[in-house]
C-alpha cells in the first residue's frame, strides 16, 4: 500500500493563510490530493488548538487522530529570532508530539517568550537550545524538524540568518535532530551534497496556507504509521517503510536562484559571483538563493543516494492542466477537469504517478495526458525561482531565453 504523509501546514489562525485552512476542507483537499495522513499545523494557537481538541477524534494508534476519514498528527512550526555571536538569527522549526497533554505542558513551557495568540506560527525569543531544552524536558521522544532547510530568511542554513551546521545550532542537542524537512526549492541531491547531512533523514512537506496547496511535497510511506513508527523511521532512515518523498522541482521553488525581485534581476550562483553578490541596477546585494547556499557548504561534488530514502518530482494536477490550456490554474476550466480527474481516478497523486498513459488519453485531453507523462520522466524546463518568486515551469513547447532544463543543475 501507499500511505502519504504532508506534516506542515497551517490553519486559518496563521497569518498570510485561507481562511479555509479549517479541518473540512483542509480533509477535503487532502482526500482529493491523496494524502492519508495531515500535520494539524499550529498546535501553538490557543483557538486552533481549541478546535483540535474539539474535533478530532483519537483512534487506536499512537499519536493519531481522525476527522472525516483522514488521518491527522499534531504538529506546528515555531520562528525563533534572536541574537548570537552579533547576529540575528531567525529559524523557523517543525515539532510534532503525539497527544493533547504534552501539548498544553509544551505550550504552557514557551508562552513567556512568545505571544501564542498572535499567530499559529508564533515568534519566540530565545535560542534553538532553549527551545530543544524546553521541547525535550516536556517529552523526550518529541520531533524537532528544522523547517525548510535552506530558504535565505528563516532556514537553518539560510544564507540571510542561519547556521552552517546543525551542531552550531543546536550544541548538545544535535544528536536528537534526525529529521530536516528540504523545503520547496531544494531537492534531495543537492541536500546529499554535504556529508554532515548523511545521518539525517530528509522529509518534504507542503508548508500550505491554502487547501490547493497541500500536498504540493509529502512523504509516502509503504504502510500506516503511528507516532512510534515515524520516531523509528525518521531516526534510522528506515526505507522499508518509508518509500520516497513526492518533491517540486527544486528550481520551481521561489528561492532557488540568486536575484532581487524589484530589479527583475536572477542569476545562476557563479553569475552572481562576478557581479560580487551585488544587483547590478540597484547596487544593493543579491538574496543569494538556496542553490548557492548549497554549493557554499557542499563538500563534494555528488551525493550518495545509497541507503536514502527515494524521491520523485512532480508538478501539481492544476498546474500541468493550467499550462496545457493556457489559462490560470484559478479558472473555472482548470478546476472543472481537476474535479472531474481527480473523482474518476480517485486522487491526484493516483493520476500524478500511478496511471497508465492509455487510461489518461482515454479519459482527458491528449495534451494533458501528454504532459502528465512527460513530468513523469523529468522532461520539463523551468525558469528557476528567486527572491520570493515562484519559478515558471514549461511543459515543453515554447522556450524563453532563461529557461533551463532540470536535469543539467547537478
Amino acid at each position: 500500500m501507499k500511505y502519504y504523509a504532508d506534516f506542515h501546514i497551517h490553519s486559518k489562525y496563521s497569518m498570510a493563510t485561507s481562511k479555509h485552512m479549517e479541518l473540512p476542507f483542509i480533509a477535503r483537499a487532502a482526500k482529493a490530493k491523496g494524502i492519508n495522513l495531515m500535520g494539524t499545523g499550529d498546535f501553538t494557537n490557543p483557538g486552533w488548538l481549541y478546535m483540535l481538541e474539539k474535533e478530532l477524534k483519537e483512534t487506536d494508534r499512537e499519536g493519531i487522530y481522525q476527522f472525516e476519514g483522514i488521518d491527522f498528527i499534531l504538529s506546528a512550526e515555531v520562528c525563533n529570532i534572536y541574537n548570537e555571536g552579533g547576529q540575528t538569527k531567525k529559524v523557523h522549526s517543525l515539532i510534532l508530539l503525539p497527544n493533547f497533554e504534552l501539548i498544553r505542558k509544551f505550550n504552557k513551557n514557551i508562552r513567556r517568550f512568545g505571544k501564542l495568540e498572535a499567530d499559529g506560527r508564533p515568534t519566540l525569543t530565545f535560542t534553538l537550545r532553549d527551545l530543544a531544552e524546553n521541547l525535550f524536558s516536556v517529552y523526550e521522544k518529541a520531533l524537532f524538524i528544522p523547517a525548510h532547510l535552506w530558504t535565505p530568511w528563516f532556514g537553518l542554513f539560510g544564507s540571510q540568518s542561519g547556521f552552517d551546521s546543525i551542531e552550531e545550532a543546536f550544541g548538545d542537542y544535535s544528536e536528537k535532530i534526525y529529521a530536516i524537512e528540504t523545503g520547496l526549492s531544494s531537492d534531495p541531491p543537492m541536500n546529499w551534497l554535504l556529508s554532515s547531512l548523511d545521518k539525517i533523514t530528509l522529509i518534504s512537506n507542503s508548508d500550505a496556507h491554502s487547501p490547493g496547496n497541500i500536498g504540493r511535497e509529502a512523504n509516502c510511506f509503504k504502510e500506516e504509521i503511528d507516532y512510534p513508527t515515524l520516531i523509528n523511521v525518521l531516526k534510522n532512515q528506515d526505507t522499508d517503510v518509508f518509500d520516497y518523498t513526492v518533491e517540486f522541482f527544486p528550481e520551481e521553488g521561489k528561492y532557488h536562484y540568486d536575484g532581487h525581485r524589484k530589479c527583475n534581476v536572477t542569476f545562476h550562483p557563479t553569475d552572481s559571483k562576478k557581479h560580487n553578490n551585488i544587483c547590478p541596477e540597484c547596487g544593493r546585494p543579491l538574496t543569494l538563493g538556496v542553490l548557492h547556499r548549497v554549493y557554499e557548504l557542499a563538500d563534494r561534488e555528488k551525493g550518495d543516494s545509497e541507503g536514502r530514502v527515494n524521491y520523485k518530482r512532480l508538478i501539481q494536477l492544476k498546474t500541468i492542466i493550467s499550462d496545457s490550456l493556457g489559462v490560470g490554474s484559478k479558472t473555472r476550466a482548470v478546476q472543472d477537469i481537476y474535479s472531474k480527474l481527480t473523482t474518476y481516478f480517485g486522487n491526484e497523486f493516483r493520476i500524478l504517478l500511478d496511471m497508465p498513459e492509455r487510461d489518461l488519453l482515454a479519459s482527458t485531453e491528449e495534451k494533458i495526458a501528454r504532459s502528465i507523462v512527460e513530468v513523469r520522466k523529468g522532461n520539463v524546463e523551468i525558469r528557476p525561482g528567486y527572491d520570493g518568486v515562484y519559478g515558471q515551469i514549461l511543459i515543453p513547447d515554447e522556450k524563453p531565453d532563461k529557461i533551463v532544463k532540470q536535469q543539467s543543475l547537478f
